[in-house]
C-alpha cells in the first residue's frame, strides 16, 4: 500500500463528507493505493455515524473511536500502531489542510529519501495576536530548543515513513514534537514544505491560548526526555554531587577555621557559611535521591494503554 493517511477529530461532522470525497479524488487521480483512518477522539455529534456511512461506502475507509476524549497525541498514536501504507500522512479534519499537498509529499518521502516531511503554513489565514505571533515565538524556541529547523512545528500535515511513525512514542501533548521525538530515536534526514493554508470553513477550532503554555511546557520536558529520559541519574546526579560538593567544602573550611585558625571566634552556628553549607548538602542529597529513584522508576516501569478504543472499522 502506498498511503495511510491518518486523521485525529473532534466534533467535526460537517466537514468530513466534503474532506473524504477531496482525498479519495487525489488518491484516484495518482493512482495510490491508500487507507483513510479517522480517529475520533470522543466526539459528541455525528462524527461516528458519518465515518461508519463513509467506511460500508468505500472499504479504504477506517475508523477508530475512542471511549472520551483522550487528546490528539493519543489520537495519532492508535493511528500510527494501524497504518499500513510505505508513507503515512497526517492531517487535520477541519479542511484548512489541501489534500493536494499529498502526491509532492509522497515523492519527498518515498523518492528522495526523506524520514518525515513537515509541513510549513508560511501564509496563514488565522488571528495575528491570538495565533500567529504566538506560534512564531512558539517555533523559534522549539528550533532553538531541539536543534531541528523547522519553520511550523504545529501544522498537522505531514509525512512519515512508515517504519518512523513505527518506532517513535507519540503521548501526552507530544504531536507538536514528533519531528524531535524521530531525530531521537534516529530518523534524521527530516525536511520541510511550504504547504497551502485555508481558512476555517465549519466550525471553530478546538484548540485555545493555553496551547502554546502547555507547547512550551512540553517543549521543556521533550528537551529533557531526549537528554536525559534514559540516564535521569546523569543530570540529578551531577547536580546532587555539585551541590553537596560545595557544600562539603564551606564546612570544611568552617572545620578548619574553628579547630586551627580561630578557636575563639564566633560559633559556627553564628555564620552564615554554616547555612549554606547546610542547605547545599541537603539539596545535593535530595538531588542525588531523586536521579536514583527516577532510575529505579524507569528499569521497573510497565507499559500502561494511554486511552481506550471503543469501536473500529475495517480492521
Amino acid at each position: 500500500m502506498n498511503i495511510s493517511v491518518v486523521i485525529p477529530l473532534l466534533n467535526e461532522e460537517e466537514s468530513l463528507n466534503e474532506l473524504h470525497d477531496w482525498i479519495v479524488q487525489v488518491m484516484q487521480s495518482n493512482h495510490f493505493s491508500y487507507e483513510v483512518i479517522f480517529i475520533d477522539d470522543g466526539s459528541t455529534d455525528n462524527s461516528w455515524k458519518i465515518i461508519a456511512s463513509l467506511s460500508e461506502s468505500n472499504d479504504n475507509v477506517k475508523g477508530i473511536r475512542f471511549l472520551r476524549n483522550f487528546g490528539k497525541s493519543q489520537a495519532l498514536h492508535a493511528g500510527f500502531e494501524k497504518a499500513n501504507g510505505d508513507v503515512v500522512i497526517t492531517m487535520d479534519a477541519d479542511l484548512q489542510d489541501n489534500p493536494e499537498e499529498i502526491p509532492e509529499l509522497y515523492d519527498l518521502v518515498k523518492k528522495q529519501g526523506y524520514h518525515l516531511i513537515s509541513g510549513w503554513k508560511k501564509k496563514r489565514y488565522d488571528s495575528v495576536i491570538a495565533k500567529n505571533l504566538p506560534s512564531k515565538l512558539f517555533n523559534w524556541a522549539a528550533r532553538k530548543t531541539s536543534g531541528v529547523k523547522l519553520h511550523d512545528f504545529n501544522c498537522g500535515l505531514k509525512a512519515y515513513r512508515n517504519d518512523v511513525v513505527k518506532n517513535i512514542d507519540v503521548n501526552g501533548e507530544m504531536h507538536r514534537y514528533i519531528p524531535v521525538l524521530a531525530k531521537s530515536a534516529g530518523f534524521g534526514k527530516i525536511g520541510e514544505k511550504v504547504v497551502k493554508h485555508q481558512a476555517r470553513k465549519y466550525g471553530e477550532t478546538k484548540f485555545g491560548m493555553d496551547r502554546f503554555i502547555n507547547g512550551f511546557l512540553d517543549l521543556i520536558t521533550i528537551w529533557f526526555l531526549s537528554r536525559f529520559g534514559k540516564r535521569p541519574m546523569h543530570l540529578f546526579g551531577a547536580l546532587g554531587v555539585i551541590m553537596f560538593a560545595i557544600g562539603f567544602g564551606f564546612a570544611t573550611y568552617l572545620g578548619i577555621d574553628k579547630l586551627f585558625i580561630n578557636p575563639m571566634g564566633r560559633l559556627i552556628t553564628q555564620r552564615p557559611q554554616f547555612y549554606i553549607a547546610l542547605s547545599t548538602m541537603i539539596i545535593g542529597t535530595q538531588f542525588f535521591v531523586a536521579g536514583f529513584l527516577g532510575e529505579i522508576i524507569l528499569r521497573s516501569k510497565t507499559g500502561k494503554k494511554r486511552y481506550l478504543v471503543k469501536d473500529e472499522i475495517n480492521f
